[in-house]
């Protein structure tokens, strides 16, 4: 086994191989930090791999060390329930290129001794999965239960079956989608060129000028959780009430509630995340299209597969639209491949993966029972 070791509560694998990257460059030696929650069998037959979306980490279960909040799916995850922690041995992995312990472009570049930056190359959803199987080799499992994500992270649940079927039992991807659309391009692009109109950007080398683009990249990520919420559930919980006043102040202060909440997720967000992370990711996403990288149609880059897929969709979420989710259900079952799809009838938006929806707890739930 390779360099394994453990800090801040958090485990890192140090994988001295080089990586060859889709573009063609190659990162000649790399870090994946992961955490793990319940035990691996002595068979080495019972691990699920969850898969993190775009602002997650491996924090899936347990508090964060910098936000101190509880696990981003941790009403999922853990004894007794629907990801049973008694049951299987829960594997969460940061993926290449983020800012939480993997190699990325916060990190020092061995061949210069200063931070990547932009220097790093840019990475691609089958390039995490890579560097994903490269863990799960080391930890001697040669086949999971299943793989797991939400939005990037059933991309990356989508391109472990595509590339790896013959490592996994089933795969569930969850409000995804087999390629990034025009409209979630230029969403990212928008964040992305916030981030770099920041004076404090300073062409990506912030770190060495002790800078930091905390403007652009909390805007990148107050426009980016519009796009997570649905109206219904904006109107719902917000409408236009007022904050902490009772009429408009008539200036560029946050009058309305939603003004405010929005100003906060993009506050905080910075405290935790990286801003070149955020456009090293965001493009990872937008490059994500399984029939060109595969050069196959979806329904031949799954033919002859022998796992079990199960597809989710929530009705409110239109970032990644219940349309979406059919046309690789429709894929796959043209190849002739085991999948169920259920569509949870929901108006929280996208986020609903992440939040309280019974219907859906059941659903996965069940699904991991039947295995």
């Amino acid at each position: 086994m390779n360099e394994e070791h453990k800090k801040n509560d958090c485990l890192f694998y140090n994988d001295p191989e080089s990586l060859l990257l889709e573009s063609g460059q190659i990162i000649n030696g790399h870090d994946i930090a992961y955490k793990t929650y319940g035990t691996l069998n002595s068979k080495k037959d019972n691990a699920i791999l969850i898969c993190h979306a775009l602002s997650g980490d491996q924090y899936v279960a347990s508090s964060h060390p910098i936000t101190k909040k509880e696990g981003w799916w941790e009403r999922m995850v853990g004894k007794d329930k629907p990801i049973d922690t008694s049951r299987f041995f829960v594997i969460c992995i940061n993926v290449l290129g983020g800012c939480m312990g993997s190699t990325g472009p916060a990190s020092i570049n061995p061949e210069t001794n200063k931070v990547f930056a932009v220097n790093f190359p840019i990475i691609t959803i089958a390039d995490m999965v890579k560097a994903q199987v490269r863990l799960i080799d080391n930890l001697e499992i040669e086949k999971l239960v299943s793989v797991i994500g939400g939005s990037m992270g059933g991309m990356q649940a989508l391109e472990w079956a595509a590339s790896y079927p013959e490592r996994l039992k089933s795969a569930i991807p969850i409000a995804t989608s087999s390629r990034h659309t025009a409209q979630n391009i230029a969403f990212h692009e928008l964040g992305r060129q916030a981030i770099m109109a920041d004076v404090n950007w300073n062409s990506g080398n912030y770190k060495d000028k002790n800078t930091n683009p905390s403007k652009g990249l909390s805007i990148a990520r107050m426009t980016a959780h519009v796009t997570y919420l649905s109206e219904a559930s904006l109107t719902k919980k917000f409408g236009r009430k007022l904050q902490d006043k009772t009429d408009l102040g008539f200036g560029f202060d946050a009058d309305f509630q939603i003004e405010s909440y929005l100003r906060h997720q993009g506050h905080t967000f910075v405290d935790r995340f990286d801003a070149n992370s955020y456009l090293y990711i965001t493009r990872a996403m937008d490059y994500f299209d399984l029939e060109k990288t595969h050069k196959k149609s979806l329904t031949e880059i799954y033919a002859n597969t022998n796992l079990k897929f199960l597809i989710v969709s929530f009705t409110g979420d239109w970032l990644y639209p219940t349309s979406e989710n059919l046309m690789i259900v429709r894929a796959l079952s043209a190849g002739g491949v085991d999948v169920s799809f259920v569509e949870i009838d929901s108006d929280k938006g996208h986020d609903a993966f992440l939040l309280d929806e019974p219907e859906f707890d059941v659903c996965l739930d069940g699904f991991l029972k039947s295995l």
